[in-house]
């Protein structure tokens, strides 16, 4: 078929979808909200059509104003909305010039002009870096994941006259501080609130939504594939068996990893890894507790120990716990590991650590019992406000959390993009 033959197939909205598109239209029942929410599954596809319908609504109330991009990092924000719609606008006919050093993003169409900046929120001090912008809309995505401080703040500079507040997520811990304040006080805040799961998402497959339902357990199930805020409780990794993970690697591997949690009064746990093929293989570990050996180690000790781990091989890097400054420079002073502080985001490392073992990536050798013992031991706080784990039977499970943060998934565990495509004008004018 020659070039100019060819024909677009494009996926129909969902009915959610569309309400999410065309809630702020004059003809919907719904455009005297202030502010959406959509929340719910992973892949259920109301990032993109909110993300569309916010620069649509941009365009139909502002010319020459300013609006905000809003994700955890500009890096997540550029690969989760940036660059899954700017070709769809360019599609609607919309020009769309990106400037990159100044994080913004000028769009026009039809005569019109409007800025759209990039603002990242990971930490408290992100407040500080949109203070002072006067918008005309925002558009938080996985505000979830952003600190109240910055969120907060950046609600507070849409004070232009037609403004409105557009977020979405997926669901967290029950407590937390958005389910309490904005989705329970929806009717309060004068707020739209839609309800996504992956069958609000047409372009889904029914094989790629069975592979989601598989990945996923426990309470991330629960919140990534049915949509809930639910509290994490019980076993942490109920997913991992002896029975399919323990085994001895079925080949020499081919790289070499080690993954520490150092601790002085508290254990000490090594992890040696190995890699065969597509799997991570522990083939080897040390784990030191001054409390039942009735001594301390100095960090020179815990070093010598670390050495008669790695052995003769090849040690890409040592992970260690970042808290641990004095024996990452022990490492260092020696000069013969090169040494990488691990990424040690408690709950995003464990939801990583979850799905290596529902797919099989993580492996144990039956040497590891230290590591094998705390799987079993390894607990949720129980009647907390937010997710946290007990802080016991943790040493083992710590190490192999930074190992799989930062080396196994480091910026890999973003998934796939489900687009939904332009719909006819037909189907466009309706309000479902």
């Amino acid at each position: 078929m020659s070039p100019s033959n060819k024909k677009s197939v494009f996926t129909p909205f969902s009915k959610k979808q569309m309400k999410a598109l065309c809630w702020w239209m004059p003809n919907s029942p719904f455009s005297g909200y202030d502010a959406v929410i959509c929340d719910g599954a992973v892949r259920s596809g109301k990032t993109l059509c909110m993300s569309v319908s916010f620069v649509a609504w941009a365009f139909s109330a502002f010319s020459d104003s300013s609006f905000a991009l809003c994700g955890k990092t500009i890096a997540s924000l550029r690969r989760n909305v940036v660059t899954v719609i700017l070709p769809v606008l360019r599609e609607l006919g919309f020009e769309c010039s990106e400037k990159y050093s100044r994080n913004l993003i000028e769009i026009s169409r039809g005569g019109r002009m409007n800025r759209f900046y990039l603002f990242g929120g990971k930490d408290e001090g992100s407040a500080a870096l949109i203070q002072g912008m006067t918008l005309a809309g925002v558009l938080l995505d996985e505000v979830t994941l952003m600190p109240r401080s910055f969120v907060e703040q950046a609600l507070a500079r849409c004070s232009v006259e037609g403004s409105k507040l557009w977020f979405n997520c997926n669901p967290e811990h029950p407590m937390h501080w958005f389910h309490e304040e904005w989705i329970k006080k929806k009717e309060e805040k004068n707020c739209l609130y839609l309800h996504f799961t992956m069958r609000d998402n047409p372009s889904l497959t029914q094989s790629i939504i069975r592979r989601y339902e598989r990945l996923y357990s426990g309470a991330f199930y629960e919140r990534f594939v049915l949509g809930k805020w639910v509290a994490a409780q019980g076993c942490v990794y109920p997913m991992f068996s002896a029975e399919r993970h323990v085994c001895e690697p079925p080949y020499s591997p081919s790289e070499f990893w080690i993954s520490c949690d150092y601790g002085t009064v508290n254990p000490s746990s090594f992890g040696l890894w190995g890699r065969c093929g597509e799997k991570w293989y522990r083939i080897g570990e040390y784990y030191f507790n001054s409390r039942t050996e009735g001594r301390q180690k100095t960090d020179s000790e815990h070093y010598e120990a670390l050495c008669e781990l790695a052995g003769d091989r090849n040690i890409k890097a040592v992970i260690v716990d970042p808290s641990a400054a004095s024996f990452i420079e022990c490492i260092r002073r020696d000069g013969r590991f090169r040494v990488i502080p691990a990424k040690n985001d408690v709950i995003d490392g464990i939801r990583r650590v979850s799905d290596c073992l529902k797919d099989g990536t993580l492996m144990f050798s039956p040497v590891c019992r230290d590591s094998i013992r705390e799987f079993g031991l390894y607990r949720w706080e129980e009647n907390s406000a937010k997710d946290s784990v007990r802080k016991e039977n943790d040493h083992a499970m710590d190490d192999i959390r930074y190992f799989v943060s930062t080396v196994i998934t480091d910026g890999c565990d973003d998934g796939f993009f489900a687009v939904a495509a332009t719909r006819r004008k037909e189907e466009s004018d309706g309000f479902i």
